[in-house]
């Protein structure tokens, strides 16, 4: 092998950068040329590509976003699709590709690596919901700036004694609402995993200001059973009965934004070396993760067909906390 490439699907997530410039300086390292390819899948059918030098990815691994683009592509899901993006490898004569991403980033990779491509996974979303990896790239950055918001509002609810809501993403997966609502101090966390009634949320708020409470913070994740919208209107349709109403944040993309923490450069670092070190090695076919500070290998077959399991004992420590 000469020649591999590299691209980013999907979601962006801070670090995916720092990951591309692993691939492309470990890649020259092992006597390789190394294409990065722009705008996904779509420009892998497209033939977008061009090789990268050290130089071309000097001075990213701070940015956040990713330099190369990503984009949809319906397309690369039918065969002809794929086939497309075969030929345009065979062109430049490209022998493994690492592909950075989420679920339907690796679900691609999968039907790559099926039609007999060699193709490493570099796990990567903010959702942490991807199977393989205890915690992907964009994880880090996406809980700090959800945990700076929702205490910055907790300063504002406390001077107004009001009730305070906060939605930040994570698809179907409450990950990150869980993990910013127990750093953060929240009174209350709402996640697809746990259906949660508006009338609950409201009794849980009562409570609390029956302790003395005079204020409170909620956070929900955008894939839970009522997202923002929905809780601030049931609040304001039943304001009579509930007493108060609610106020709400909803961070949406600014999550992906802004610079990766040190954590994502690292993560993102170690397995955009630990890709290219699998292609080196014949191995491929799998998704490079972590598990434990440990890097780890797990087939993109197992992971598309897998669902990350989210720790139930932290749902059980924040009710703990809430007192």
């Amino acid at each position: 092998m000469k020649n591999i490439a590299v691209l980013t699907s999907g979601g962006d997530a801070p670090g995916m950068n720092a990951a591309i410039r692993a691939v492309v300086r470990t890649g020259i390292a092992k006597g390789w040329n190394v294409y990065g390819v722009e705008h996904g899948y779509a420009g892998l059918m497209n033939g977008q590509m061009q090789i990268l030098g050290q130089r071309d990815v000097g001075g990213i691994v701070h940015l956040g976003g990713t330099i190369l683009g990503s984009a949809r592509a319906l397309e690369f899901k039918t065969v002809e699709g794929r086939q497309k993006a075969l030929d345009e490898l065979a062109k430049r004569e490209i022998g493994g590709l690492v592909v950075i991403g989420g679920n339907g980033s690796q679900t691609g990779a999968h039907a790559l690596s099926e039609m007999g491509f060699p193709v490493v996974g570099v796990a990567s979303t903010i959702d942490n919901d991807l199977y393989g990896s205890e915690i992907t790239i964009g994880v880090d950055t996406a809980l700090n700036i959800a945990l700076e918001a929702i205490d910055r509002l907790k300063t504002t609810a406390s001077s107004h004694k009001r009730a305070f809501l906060i939605e930040v993403m994570g698809r179907d997966c409450g990950y990150l609402a869980l993990m910013a609502g127990i750093a953060g101090g929240a009174e209350y966390i709402s996640i697809p995993e746990v259906p949660t009634e508006p009338v609950d949320i409201a009794n849980e708020l009562h409570a609390a200001y029956a302790r003395g409470k005079k204020h409170s913070i909620i956070v929900v994740a955008e894939g839970a059973k009522y997202d923002a919208e929905a809780l601030v209107q049931y609040f304001k349709e039943h304001k009579a009965t509930l007493g108060f109403e609610l106020r709400a944040t909803t961070l949406g993309h600014v999550q992906r934004g802004g610079s990766p923490t040190a954590f994502d450069r690292l993560l993102a670092t170690r397995l955009g070396a630990a890709a290219t070190a699998a292609l080196a090695n014949g191995e491929h076919g799998i998704l490079v993760g972590t598990n434990q500070s440990t890097i780890t290998k797990t087939p993109l077959a197992t992971v598309i067909v897998s669902k990350k399991k989210l720790d139930f004992g932290l749902i059980e420590l924040q009710k703990e906390l809430d007192r």
